[in-house]
């Protein structure tokens, strides 16, 4: 039988040894349902998924050893950029039946696909079809949150999660930006990319945690990891 062992800094994350392989790994939420094709391991009469990152920005800074992501059981996340849903799927596993996630995309394709894979087989996700540059236009669908998820691949990523921060970040709450350098500018230097975003959020309210290279599970990203001082 594998073992399963919660992850030894992050709540509702777990590592699934089995057959000489350690997995990281997130509990099915949604029992008997695969996301994106993900491994699932039946454990102590739980279910467990796979979660592989290099499909996952967020799983690949858990990896590369980040000591904060601040998602965890309760929590109420907005996700930008909820793409098909292959993070947000196990972000909905970690907050679990309490908390809440609100996917937000523009793309009237990509959040039909999210709505299929993820919102609808989970009751604590939200699939919001709207422009993440706009906070007003669902601001009031979501209200305060715990944590905002960026991975948006267009430029004045950091000013995005600023003005969202600005909207619906509570006071102390966490930001994870995935930041792809060529998204943002395709001419500079990866390094001044990322410090250039880094600064423009100690600017506007948020203290820089730590950056997280995701060499070599993503290339030319890293994870920004700060808290919100309003």
């Amino acid at each position: 039988m594998p073992e399963v062992r919660e992850h030894e800094r992050f709540r509702n994350i777990y590592w699934v040894e089995t057959e000489g392989e350690r997995i990281l790994a997130t509990k099915n939420l949604a029992r008997g349902v695969s996301v994106y094709g993900e491994r699932r391991i039946q454990s102590g009469g739980e279910e467990y998924r796979a979660w592989s990152y290099y499909r996952s920005k967020l799983a690949a800074a858990i990896i590369k050893d980040a000591s904060e992501i601040f998602i965890k059981p309760g929590s109420t996340v907005l996700y930008l950029g909820a793409a098909s849903g292959t993070t947000a799927s196990h972000v909905s596993d970690i907050i679990g039946p309490e908390g809440f996630l609100y996917g937000v995309d523009f793309s009237p394709k990509v959040m039909l696909q999210f709505l299929r894979n993820v919102a609808e087989p989970r009751k604590n996700v939200a699939a919001v079809l709207e422009d993440a540059r706009i906070p007003k236009a669902y601001k009031h669908l979501v209200g305060e949150v715990d944590v905002i998820y960026c991975d948006v691949a267009q430029p004045e990523q950091a000013k995005l999660v600023v003005d969202n921060a600005k909207a619906m970040l509570r006071t102390g709450g966490g930001a994870l930006v995935a930041i792809k350098a060529r998204s943002v500018d395709s001419v500079e230097e990866p390094e001044r990319v990322y410090g250039r975003e880094a600064a423009f959020l100690r600017e506007h309210g948020f203290e820089i945690l730590e950056t997280v290279n995701l060499e070599p599970y993503e290339r030319d990203h890293v994870m920004v990891v700060a808290r919100f001082r309003g």
